[in-house]
């Protein structure tokens, strides 16, 4: 069985411009027709994104069945957060809280999702949709606070996981902690050695590999990319990272 992910940082769909335009998100994310999609900066009831609830907007515009919000920071009207949209059953979801101290408010959604293969067996992925703050040493703190999630702690380590995001991760200092603690690989690194993230920031002119996926257990990477619409150049100040993974047979229950 094979599926689609992307993970998007919409800058509340405000681009480069400097303009909402959540038409030209639409546009980006109806082009590569992920089964799952992972939003960071997503608004709902801001007046700066005409009050709309951007995550429900999208499913509804895009035909996604199923819908995870995860609310991190309230502004004086609205909140914004991270926003889980999916082909497949959500079984069950929670909202991580990964703020240190008294720096902004960060999150990462914990969303469950069952697959049914093609043989209509049910198999269970574990997505978790983060986005972490701006210095290293609060990423470390963040991380750590994820593993200590019941979420996350209680996961064996043959289930299929999916961590993905904004990282933030400018200098690769968390692949370690994924790669060689957790057991987890890449998704979106360079096949070079050593590996570098596909480059997503700025939109514009990327020179940063900040939006990534990690994943373990029974899957394998069958392509990953960034996009390179024309349009995605100004719809965000972030291009999508685009993977397709395959679920091995062995993994199923």
């Amino acid at each position: 069985m094979r599926f689609r992910v992307v993970s998007y940082n919409i800058h509340r769909a405000v681009g480069v411009d400097r303009r909402f335009r959540p038409a030209r998100i639409v546009e980006v994310l109806a082009h590569h027709d992920a089964d799952i999609v992972l939003l960071q900066e997503v608004d709902e009831g801001v007046p700066r994104s005409r009050e709309l609830d951007l995550a429900r907007e999208l499913a509804s515009a895009l035909g996604y069945p199923e819908i995870a919000i995860g609310h991190n920071v309230s502004l004086r009207k609205g909140r914004y957060g991270n926003a889980t949209l999916s082909r497949f059953p959500i079984e069950r979801e929670r909202n991580i809280d990964l703020t240190v101290g008294s720096r902004k408010r960060r999150g990462c959604q914990h969303t469950t999702l069952k697959l049914e293969t093609s043989h209509r067996q049910a198999h269970t992925l574990e997505v978790f949709n983060l986005h972490l703050g701006l210095s290293a040493r609060e990423r470390e703190q963040q991380i750590g606070m994820l593993l200590c999630s019941d979420e996350f702690a209680q996961l064996p380590s043959t289930v299929s996981c999916m961590v993905g995001g904004d990282f933030n991760d400018w200098r690769s200092l968390l692949r370690p902690i994924f790669t060689e603690v957790l057991d987890f690989a890449c998704a979106t690194d360079h096949g070079a050695r050593p590996p570098r993230a596909i480059r997503t920031y700025p939109s514009f002119s990327p020179t940063g590999g900040l939006d990534r996926i990690y994943y373990r257990g029974p899957l394998n990477v069958v392509s990953s990319r960034r996009c390179r619409l024309k349009v995605s150049r100004v719809a965000s100040d972030h291009l999508p990272v685009i993977v397709d993974l395959e679920l091995r047979g062995g993994g199923l229950r």
